[in-house]
């Protein structure tokens, strides 16, 4: 399954770990996924999400049809 945020398509992202030594290598940065039902008013469900701790937030802020609306 891909780490990818379903209300905001946030991917991992590759970068470097730098030592003190500063010795750089390659890393890839994880989004904070998690999994969380949410209740979808339209359909009067709940739906499984996964996303992103900050796409909850402003999901919690601007709720689940808008963040859909602006996703699409």
């Amino acid at each position: 399954m891909a780490r990818v945020c379903e209300l905001t398509g946030a991917r991992p992202v590759a970068g470097n770990t730098v030592s003190h030594a500063v010795n750089h290598h390659k890393r890839r940065f994880l989004p904070n996924l998690q999994t969380k039902r949410v209740w979808d008013g339209e359909t009067n469900t709940f739906v499984t999400i996964k996303a992103t701790a900050r796409a909850f937030r402003t999901l919690d802020k601007k709720g689940l049809r808008a963040m859909r609306k602006a996703m699409a």
